[in-house]
């Protein structure tokens, strides 16, 4: 397209559709684009179908996903001033980033999996939310997490996001060290000056009561707009139940009490968990059992096809049957495969062949689970039970069923358990 052409199309966009055209240019993925703005993200995908026409751009499927490089690319030719510099530095390094790390935002290779975008970003205008992101480890708790605080950072809200397993062991002794680094650390996120000495006493009103007049007084009160307070890796308390049990509760009621302080309807909590070990909460003091529940799920095949296409691979529907059924639609392991794809690091029939080995690309991920296993002998015996009934679905004790859910080794369909992929089966087979 010449540069003439080029400007009379951009000066007749409409201005909906310019706006639609900066966030995407600054690599804004359709729900966040669609939460700024107030629509769906049907809405935000017909906008960007029709520029994509407009700048004469082949997109008579009715859909921008394969022409995203090719407008980004007309721009950087044109206009490189309104293509933010995340987007331009994702066109100079085309080589994807080893999987198994959270994906920064804009990232091509970030699988939306609507309407769990919608429905949290919607969630969070709520006074007092609480929303719960639960999955296996590396499923997306944590793209998902960051996603959710640019919108809401994008709607005014501070945003903190604390990463629980980087409490040492020091703070870990007991609940009070705990929740005073807890407090600790949140100031500073929110420049706030640490000034625990002012509203502290463990001696007369305990730590719970404390860290909640600690939070009230001397952060919400203090603050002009809402707090999204985004809580990584909660698990990780499960190690230290005295700990966990506190905290939990203590969050549980935060949570209540937004329903009649006005000032704790300015906190949002986001709480990120894997539930890989099972702890007794009342149900009157979990934060589990309220708010909204995201329970990530797995990839589809239209999602591996387009995750396919971002990696610049041209796989057979038959091959990528073959690695859905290895692996499912894990997000982890299908990223995995397709990078070592990717990278000609190893044939598809290879990688298919060696899997479920100890020279396989999925050792060490396979490891850590035999490792979590074989630590609780109750665990790894219910799954070589589900194993060995091959296809057939069958019942386990309930606490044991859902610990393996948690961990994804299994799929529960009803009361009946079957394992979740190839991969899994064959690897956790018993010995003959």
């Amino acid at each position: 397209m010449k540069t003439a052409e080029f400007k009379a199309t951009l000066e007749e966009l409409t201005p909906k559709q310019r706006k639609v055209l900066i966030a995407f240019l600054a690599g804004q993925s359709d729900s966040t684009i669609a939460a700024c703005l107030g629509v769906d993200s049907s809405t935000i995908r017909r906008h960007l179908a029709n520029i994509c026409k407009a700048f004469g751009l082949n997109n008579e499927a009715g859909e921008h996903y394969s022409y995203r490089e090719d407008l980004t690319d007309l721009f950087i030719q044109h206009r490189p001033d309104l293509v933010q510099p995340n987007v331009l530095n994702a066109k100079v390094s085309l080589a994807p980033e080893f999987p198994g790390s959270p994906l920064a935002l804009g990232s091509p290779f970030y699988i939306s999996r609507s309407p769990i975008e919608t429905r949290c970003q919607q969630a969070i205008r709520k006074p007092g939310a609480l929303l719960r992101i639960r999955g296996p480890q590396c499923t997306g708790k944590t793209s998902l997490l960051q996603r959710i605080m640019a919108v809401a950072h994008q709607m005014g809200q501070h945003t903190v996001r604390l990463n629980i397993r980087q409490a040492e062991p020091a703070c870990l002794v007991s609940l009070d060290s705990f929740l005073q680094w807890f407090c600790t650390h949140l100031s500073l996120k929110l420049n706030r000056p640490v000034q625990l000495e002012s509203y502290w006493d463990q001696a007369r009103f305990g730590s719970l009561v404390s860290c909640t007049t600690y939070v009230q007084a001397h952060l919400l009160t203090h603050l002009n707009h809402g707090v999204l307070l985004a809580l990584d890796d909660v698990d990780w308390l499960f190690e230290f139940p005295q700990i966990a049990q506190g905290f939990f509760t203590l969050l549980r009621s935060w949570h209540e009490d937004a329903k009649n302080l006005e000032v704790w309807q300015h906190l949002r909590l986001l709480v990120a968990h894997s539930t890989e070990v099972y702890i007794p909460l009342s149900v009157h003091q979990s934060p589990f059992n309220v708010g909204l529940p995201i329970r990530l799920s797995d990839l589809t095949r239209s999602q591996i096809e387009t995750l396919v296409r971002c990696y610049r691979l041209d796989l057979a529907a038959s091959e990528i049957d073959q690695l859905m059924a290895l692996v499912g639609g894990h997000p982890y392991l299908i990223q995995l495969a397709l990078y070592n794809l990717h990278c000609d690091a190893i044939p598809l029939d290879i990688l298919l062949t060696t899997a479920p080995t100890q020279g396989g690309i999925y050792s060490p991920h396979l490891r850590h689970y035999w490792q979590t296993l074989s630590n609780h002998p109750p665990l790894l015996n219910a799954l070589q039970q589900v194993i060995a009934a091959e296809s057939a679905a069958i019942r386990l004790d309930p606490i044991l069923a859902y610990k393996l859910e948690s961990m994804g080794l299994v799929h529960l369909k009803g009361n009946q358990v079957q394992v979740s992929c190839d991969l899994y089966r064959d690897y956790f087979r018993p010995s003959a």
